[in-house]
C-alpha cells in the first residue's frame, strides 16, 4: 500500500528505505570462487547475480517471474512542434501493443517475462509546461501511485519502460532542470525531428526552465512541473521495488530521466536499478554518468517501451544460468589452480 499523498509525504518515503542483503550477495561470491573457471572470468556476469542476490535476499537469486511494466501517457507541449508524430500516435500504440504487434511483445516473449501496458489518462494530456507545470502536485502524486500499486511484490525483477509522443521534451526538460545545461545539453531528437523541430525543442526546454524557476530547488516538484504522468508512474514503481527488495532494470532515456528525481532527493535510491542499455538518443549518456549507472549493452536502440531493459534480461538469465548450472572443481574432479599453488612443493619453491 502506498503512504504518501502530497509532496511531503512522498519526500518522507523516498528517504526511508530498505537496505539489500549482504549475506545474501556474499554466499554467491563465494560460490563462485568454487565454480570451474578462472577467477573473475566471467567478469561482470558474476557480479550481476551477486547483485541479484543482494536485492532479493536470496542465494542464488531467482528470476521466474520477471514483469515488464511499460506505463503510457500524453503531453501537452507537443502543440509545440517538439515531436516527428502527433500525440494520438501513443493511443494507437498502446493498441498495438495490446493485439501483440509491437517490437516489446517479442522482446518480452523471448525474453520470458510478462508484459503489462499501463495507459494513464490519454485523454487528458499533461498541460503544456511553457504555460503552467505539467501536472499539479495531486496529478503527479495520482500517477506516481499508480506505478507504486502496479509493483507486484512477489516479482523477482521487474523491467520498466514507456510510451508517449512529446516524452523525450519532457525528459530533457527534467534532466536539464536537475542537472543544469538547458535545452542544447539535453534535447535529441526524440521520434526523429527535423533540424527545425530541434531547434523548437530546445528552446521550448529552456521556456520550461525559464517559467519554474520557483522549484527547481525540488526534484519532486521538478518532476511534476516539466515531466510527464509516465515518468511519474515509473518513479512510483521504482519507489516501490525498492521497497519491496524487487531488483529493476531500467530503459532508455525518458525511463532514466524519470527516476532521476530520487537520486537528487538519495544519492543511493538506486542502488538496486541496473541500466539495461545507453539508447542512441541524446543525453542518455550523459544522464547515466551523472547517475552512475552503467548501461548493460550499447546497441544504438531508441525506441522505448522498454525494448532495451528487455533485450538486457536476457544478460541477468546468462550470468544466472551459469552461476546455477555450472559444476564446482570438486563435482567436475577439475584442479584448482589456487589449491596447486598451495601443494607441499609449490611451498617450498616459494
Amino acid at each position: 500500500m502506498t503512504d504518501f499523498t502530497s509532496f511531503s509525504r512522498l519526500r518522507a518515503v523516498c528517504l526511508d528505505l530498505p537496505a539489500g542483503h549482504p549475506p545474501a550477495s556474499a554466499a554467491v561470491a563465494a560460490r563462485e570462487a568454487t565454480l570451474t573457471k578462472p577467477p573473475k572470468s566471467l567478469g561482470r556476469l558474476e557480479e550481476l547475480v551477486g547483485f541479484l542476490a543482494h536485492w532479493q535476499g536470496s542465494a542464488p537469486p531467482r528470476l521466474q517471474r520477471v514483469e515488464i511494466l511499460v506505463f503510457a501517457g500524453n503531453h501537452g507541449v507537443t502543440k509545440r512542434g517538439v515531436s516527428a508524430y502527433p500525440a494520438e500516435v501513443t493511443k494507437q500504440m498502446v493498441a498495438n501493443f495490446s493485439t501483440g504487434g509491437a517490437a516489446i511483445n517479442q522482446l518480452a516473449r523471448s525474453s520470458g517475462a510478462a508484459l503489462r501496458v499501463i495507459p494513464l489518462a490519454l485523454d487528458e494530456p499533461t498541460a503544456d509546461f511553457t504555460e503552467q507545470p505539467a501536472m499539479s502536485e495531486q496529478e503527479f502524486i495520482a500517477a506516481a501511485t499508480t506505478g507504486y500499486q502496479a509493483v507486484s511484490p512477489q516479482c523477482d525483477l521487474i523491467c520498466l519502460g514507456e510510451m508517449g509522443i512529446g516524452n523525450t521534451t519532457a525528459a530533457a526538460a527534467v534532466a536539464a532542470a536537475l542537472f543544469g545545461g538547458g535545452g542544447r545539453r539535453w534535447a535529441g531528437r526524440g521520434t526523429g525531428v527535423d533540424e527545425d523541430g530541434l531547434a523548437r525543442k530546445r528552446a521550448v526546454i529552456d521556456q520550461g526552465l525559464a517559467r519554474h524557476t520557483g522549484v527547481l530547488h525540488d526534484p519532486l516538484q521538478v518532476a511534476a512541473a516539466l515531466g510527464g504522468r509516465e515518468l511519474a508512474a515509473i518513479l512510483g514503481a521504482v519507489l516501490a521495488a525498492r521497497r519491496s527488495n524487487i531488483p529493476v532494470l531500467l530503459d532508455g532515456f525518458v525511463c532514466t530521466a524519470a527516476v532521476a528525481p530520487l537520486f537528487k532527493l538519495r544519492t543511493d535510491t538506486l542502488a538496486h536499478a541496473l541500466a539495461g542499455h545507453v539508447s542512441a538518443e541524446a543525453g542518455h549518456r550523459m544522464l547515466l554518468d551523472e547517475l552512475g549507472l552503467k548501461p548493460l549493452v550499447d546497441l544504438n536502440m531508441r525506441l522505448g517501451e522498454a525494448s532495451g531493459a528487455a533485450v538486457a534480461l536476457n544478460i541477468l538469465r546468462a550470468a544466472l544460468a551459469c552461476h546455477t548450472g555450472m559444476a564446482t572443481f570438486a563435482e567436475a574432479g577439475v584442479s584448482d589452480k589456487a589449491e596447486e599453488s598451495a601443494a607441499p612443493g609449490a611451498k617450498a619453491a616459494g
